[in-house]
């Protein structure tokens, strides 16, 4: 079928659903199926399922269905099936959704119909999406958590509680999520319990779940953690400890410890909600995990912000060609003592200097990208003195890939061009290189917009991201110097975390 046939066949399809009157009925499901078999990529195959939104032929279900079954589904049209199930809106084929849960075997099939009854967020039908929490797959099994939260059912409660005890660290926390969700009381043994899961995931649900569900018997649990707790989550300890009692004392065990032991424990009650909220507003002190956690210092110019309490920290530099320019705003980098006052310069004199003051029980790594990703490393390090001089020459070598500056090399046939091609944004790629390793923080830097890699638009790297990380629960911090899209550096930070977005200035 040449290209015009094609996209004449993709046309009707897409009109066919608003009821044209050359369009008999049932026809749109026949096109749609003619046009499927014969479409020759994955983007034509996910438009052609997209045409079918809206329609409540019943045959729609099982036409699709076949198809999500199949492994040569590329994902993405994987993705737009389950989201077409998610907008049915008639009672008919919701039931064929849940119809099919109750009978399917397969692991991949019932993942995807509980995302689509937890998008769709249809009340629970006889119990099905609750059966499915016995599931011999973990997969299955978070997948119907999550479900239950979205359908928002206090209910199901009892039937959660025991998988706080799982097999699976994902199944634990994401219990631990869902009884948090319904502001269930169940949750606060089994949070407390899990504080001392080895799990870094589930103990930030226990953590989390802990604030959700105020009660007294959490706060000493909770002060004890304190001095084990080996990095990052001692920043979430301290807030939720400030949420649960109004002191402001960070994430310091010592000050923790020493207040507890002088609280009278016989009669001690929580402050109510409102009286936390008056107490902390009245100080100009955080324990909160949004911030570092660590004492501010007057840095020489609008660079890092200070380190975390992490002990696993990745840091992620752009060196695509438009980190060459020069900054405007140079008044906000005086006294940086920086070799020139180019993005690349700057941002290289401030990563040196943040490895510099990185403590002893940190392992780190460096992640610099530009259309492809380059690690220092494969796996973190530890950051004594002759690993920090050697990542420091490495960043020293780092330049902008490509050149900004030098347009006239981009055109065909010049020796420059393959340097300009090298040169571009690949923020996903670099990304999703960051979640792969052991990291639990990531400080990722840009100066511009997305350019490359299998991801481009800022939704679709957001999507993504937030796919990628969901069982990891990394905190990424966001870094902006230049021309910067400052939406999408925000989203990526609050998405995830949630971390600090820090403008550095153009």
């Amino acid at each position: 079928m040449n290209r015009l046939a094609r996209g004449l066949l993709l046309f009707l399809c897409a009109l066919a659903p608003f009821g044209l009157a050359s369009a008999q009925k049932g026809e749109e499901l026949a096109l749609f199926k003619r046009f499927y078999s014969s479409a020759r990529s994955a983007a034509e195959r996910k438009e052609a399922v997209l045409t079918l939104r809206g329609l409540a032929d019943p045959g729609v279900f099982p036409a699709l269905y076949a198809r999500l079954g199949d492994k040569a589904t590329e994902p993405d049209v994987a993705e737009a099936i389950v989201e077409l199930f998610a907008g049915f809106r008639s009672a008919a084929q919701e039931q064929q959704v849940y119809d099919a849960l109750k009978s399917e075997k397969a692991e991949a099939l019932k993942s995807a119909l509980l995302q689509a009854i937890a998008r769709a967020r249809w009340p629970e039908r006889a119990g099905i999406v609750a059966l499915q929490l016995s599931d011999k797959s973990w997969e299955v099994r978070r997948r119907a958590l999550d479900a239950l939260l979205a359908l928002g059912d206090p209910l199901a409660a009892e039937k959660v509680a025991p998988l706080c005890d799982d097999a699976s660290d994902v199944v634990r926390f994401k219990a631990l999520d869902t009884l948090a969700g319904f502001r269930s009381a169940l949750v606060v043994p089994r949070a407390i319990a899990r504080l001392e899961d080895a799990s870094r995931q589930v103990r930030h649900s226990a953590i989390h779940a802990l604030a959700v569900v105020r009660d007294k018997a959490s706060v000493e649990p909770l002060v004890q953690r304190m001095r084990k707790e080996p990095g990052l989550l001692l920043l979430d300890l301290g807030e939720t400890l400030a949420s649960l009692t109004g002191q402001e004392l960070g994430p310091d065990p010592e000050r923790w410890a020493h207040w507890w032991a002088a609280v009278p424990k016989e009669g001690y009650e929580i402050p109510e909600v409102a009286a936390v909220a008056f107490l902390r507003g009245s100080r100009a002190a955080r324990s909160g995990a949004g911030g570092s956690g660590m004492p501010e210092t007057k840095p020489s110019g609008p660079v890092f912000p200070p380190l975390t309490q992490s002990r696993l920290i990745t840091f992620v530099i752009d060196c695509s060609g438009s980190m060459e320019a020069l900054v405007t705003e140079r008044e906000r980098y005086a006294g940086g003592d920086y070799p020139d006052f180019s993005r690349m310069e700057i941002v290289k004199a401030e990563l040196m200097r943040v490895i510099d003051r990185l403590p002893a029980n940190v392992r780190f790594g460096i992640i610099a990208f530009a259309t492809d990703v380059m690690p220092w490393k494969t796996d973190l390090q530890p950051a004594n003195i002759v690993v920090k001089f050697a990542a420091k020459e490495w960043v020293k070598r780092l330049h902008a890939i490509g050149g900004a500056a030098q347009p006239s090399l981009a055109i065909p046939g010049l020796p420059g061009a393959n340097a300009i091609e090298k040169g571009r944004t690949n923020t996903f790629d670099a990304l999703r290189e960051a979640l792969r390793g052991e990291a639990d923080t990531v400080f990722f830097l840009s100066d511009g917009r997305p350019t490359a890699g299998p991801y481009v638009e800022p939704e679709d790297i957001l999507r993504e991201v937030r796919k990628l990380n969901e069982l990891r629960k990394v905190v990424i911090h966001t870094i902006g110097i230049g021309e910067f899209d400052a939406s999408f550096m925000l989203r990526l930070a609050q998405e995830n975390g949630p971390g600090q977005f820090t403008d550095l200035g153009k």
